[in-house]
């Protein structure tokens, strides 16, 4: 018998408005709503979108020397940023240099560090951290115990500040609030390239905090998102995806990912190879794709140089609603020219792509 996949503390939420589920590392998630995949973009793009992204991970590292023991074992530098700040980092593989996973590292202080990895890799990241923890230092799994919102747009800051929560702060970091008594972690990060913020808190308050963040976004026309959603806004934005662009078989240096490692630190699962790939150049990179026409690609489309050289496959592809047209990655080989003109096996037919480097919007990310 199959094992049950896990439920958002909001599922009933979702159904009610009519979600379509689906399948996400182990969870039943909303793969869009009512309105659609392309409303739910553009509304994204356009003024503010909610997303439940409660599967992935949560664990807390900590004990006296937390944060020096993520950072021997993540492949970012924690000594680049401070308590409260965030950051965007790698666990690998020490042998063959492989993604394990990719997440992100919230730290609160020199004690305490809070990862965020995906949701069907979150048992593996956990067991290989817990296996080479020093004397004190405990990684708890968290999973199942808080929910996770993203709000995210160019309204984010609207809705957040009329529910009470904090808003203004700097990319990749972090304020502790609270939400009717409960704490809350605002985080200023996403996964959709607009500017936006990532609320975590404990299961118990996910239904009130959801009801009042889609009331105070309503002026602003906010949407309830889903999955199907987020996929299109990240491949726009070129952000990898595990099990996709990286993965066991997939490097940083492969995907494109070399500024999330520290190079210089002494430390870091998969360092030796790492470095030895990125003196010699990988053979292969992860490149963008944009339609010349109006094909759409898809996964495992097969990417040829000319009808008989093949260069390899499509790792995610999809019909953008911002530019209107189909674009895709692809690990290709390193050698070809970054601008090439390739051909896509679309449902039998070569379809001609230009290769660029993403991402393919330009976004508010950043902005302060």
């Amino acid at each position: 018998m199959a094992e049950e996949l896990l439920r958002s503390p909001l599922h009933d939420r979702h159904a009610a408005l009519g979600a379509k589920f689906a399948e996400f590392g182990g969870w039943s998630m909303p793969l869009e709503y009512a309105s659609g995949v392309v409303k739910e973009h553009t509304a994204v793009r356009t003024s503010v979108g909610i997303f439940d992204v409660s599967h992935l991970g949560k664990a807390m590292v900590s004990g006296p020397g937390a944060a020096d023991y993520v950072n021997r074992t993540l492949s970012n530098d924690l000594g680049r940023i401070g308590p409260g700040q965030a950051q965007y980092t790698l666990c690998c593989d020490d042998a063959s240099g492989g993604v394990v996973d990719d997440l992100i590292a919230y730290y609160r202080d020199d004690e305490h560090v809070l990862l965020v990895p995906n949701a069907a890799n979150t048992a593996e990241v956990v067991r290989r951290l817990a296996a080479q923890a020093p004397t004190g230092v405990t990684v708890a799994d968290h999973h199942r115990d808080y929910v996770v919102l993203a709000v995210q747009g160019t309204r984010s800051d609207e809705v957040l500040s009329a529910v009470g929560l904090p808003v203004g702060h700097d990319y990749m970091s972090f304020v502790e609030a609270e939400f009717e008594g409960v704490g809350v972690v605002v985080c200023r990060t996403g996964y959709t390239g607009e500017r936006g913020y990532e609320l975590i808190a404990a299961n118990d308050v996910a239904e009130a905090l959801w009801d009042a963040l889609l009331a105070a976004g309503a002026p602003y026309d906010m949407l309830a998102c889903g999955l199907g959603a987020r996929d299109t806004l990240r491949t726009e934005m070129g952000y990898p995806l595990h099990g996709q662009e990286i993965s066991l078989d997939v490097t940083p240096n492969e995907a494109r990912l070399g500024w999330a490692v520290g190079w210089k630190k002494e430390a870091f699962w998969g360092r030796e190879v790492l470095l030895a790939e990125r003196e010699a150049g990988p053979k292969r990179t992860l490149r963008g794709l944009v339609a010349m026409g109006r094909a759409i690609p898809r996964p495992h489309m097969m990417v040829s140089l000319t009808p008989d050289v093949m260069l390899g496959e499509i790792t995610s592809g999809t019909f953008s609603p911002t530019l209107k047209k189909g674009i895709g990655l692809a690990l290709l080989p390193s050698e070809i020219h970054p601008e090439a003109e390739v051909g896509v096996d679309v449902r039998g037919r070569r379809e001609i792509f230009k290769l660029t480097k993403p991402p393919f919007v330009d976004t508010s990310v950043r902005e302060s």
